[in-house]
């Protein structure tokens, strides 16, 4: 039985703590809002994030950190991406007996443009060896209400991944490994963005076609960035690649395809957070990739679009117009085309 400490009680934080309570380990949610707390506790189900699951009875819910990771073997981090520094900062403060670190978020850090398992190590140094990513294609409802899910679980060293399958993986929730981290954070991130364009189609009326189109290409530029950034192209033929982007950018989970959806029909930025509700990482990450695409120039038509959108206020049908009219090229990247001898 391992004793695990979730960082984070919105949804998926609160789904995994559910999943592993009811595989019998000692679990503590752990949450910063005394009230949302309290309610948990009374009633036994998360009605802002998660309504209608319950929450076991052997689930210890918490607003104090320290006594959630005392004597922890793992912590799992499931707070926004923007929040995981400070979770970090926090932590080292703590008698920790250097736990697994297994991150649930997706996402950058937008000021340095790290990736999240980056910020990890750099406030825990002992983590190096012991960081995980968590990410495919898994909204927190479906896995709250054990519909059956695949993931990945990602980190440089081999006994950390495996650590996390067995930690993590039931009848109803299969976990994968993969030795490629940056491929795996780069694709949980990145699919936000695009989610937020299928979104946008979708409150145009565009239809099927373009949206099919967006997530294709959508594709293209993870994996033109990835590979820039020394991550294996198989990766984002996968779980945490093709996988993850197609359940953001078709459900109706998805908060990113809401609110690019909401973008879609007119609504301005600030009315389109307030009516999603929660936190919508792809507002972030499209900054973030922006910046990662000048950096190592790469070209990204889509996320440039989307960041004209959200950031400089370029009208939405002037932008797929610029999509649309971009001079013509070849679907299959020059690489490929070199090594094909075409």
């Amino acid at each position: 039985m391992a004793n695990v400490a979730v960082l984070g009680a919105g949804s998926w934080g609160t789904a995994l703590a559910v999943l592993l309570a009811n595989k019998g380990d000692k679990v503590t949610l752990w949450g910063r809002n005394i009230e949302l707390l309290e309610q948990l506790a009374k009633f036994r189900e998360n009605t802002k994030y998660l309504p209608g699951v319950h929450l076991p009875a052997n689930l210890e819910i918490t607003v104090d950190m320290a006594l959630a990771v005392k004597n922890a073997d793992a912590l799992v981090l499931a707070v926004p991406s923007h929040g995981v520094r400070e979770l970090c900062q926090a932590l080292s403060r703590l008698d920790l007996k250097e736990p697994y670190l297994i991150n649930t978020a997706k996402g950058f850090e937008v000021d340095s443009l790290k990736r999240l398992s980056q910020v990890i190590i750099q406030e825990l140094s002992w983590g190096k060896d012991k960081t995980v990513v968590l990410s495919g294609p898994s909204h927190a409802e479906e896995v709250g209400n054990q519909l059956p899910t695949a993931v990945v679980a990602a980190a440089k060293v081999r006994d950390a991944a495996e650590y996390a399958q067995d930690l993590f993986i039931t009848p109803k929730f299969r976990v994968y490994t993969n030795p490629d981290v940056i491929g795996v954070e780069l694709g949980g991130a990145l699919k936000n963005v695009i989610a937020l364009g299928t979104g946008i189609c979708d409150g145009l009326g565009l239809g099927d076609n373009t949206k099919a189109a967006l997530i294709t290409r959508g594709l293209a530029e993870i994996g033109r960035l990835g590979v820039s950034m020394r991550a294996n192209p198989l990766t984002f033929a996968g779980l945490a690649g093709v996988g993850d982007l197609v359940v953001t950018c078709t459900s109706q989970h998805s908060r990113n395809r809401r609110a690019g959806v909401a973008l879609g029909q007119g609504l301005p930025l600030d009315q389109v957070l307030a009516k999603v509700g929660m936190v919508v990482e792809g507002i972030k990450a499209t900054k973030a990739a922006h910046n990662l695409a000048k950096l190592y120039q790469v070209e990204m038509p889509i996320v440039e679009q989307a960041y004209y959108i959200l950031f400089e206020e370029k009208p939405i049908k002037e932008a797929v117009s610029c999509l649309m009219e971009r001079s013509r090229t070849h679907e299959v990247e020059d690489i490929l085309l070199t090594l094909n001898g075409w």
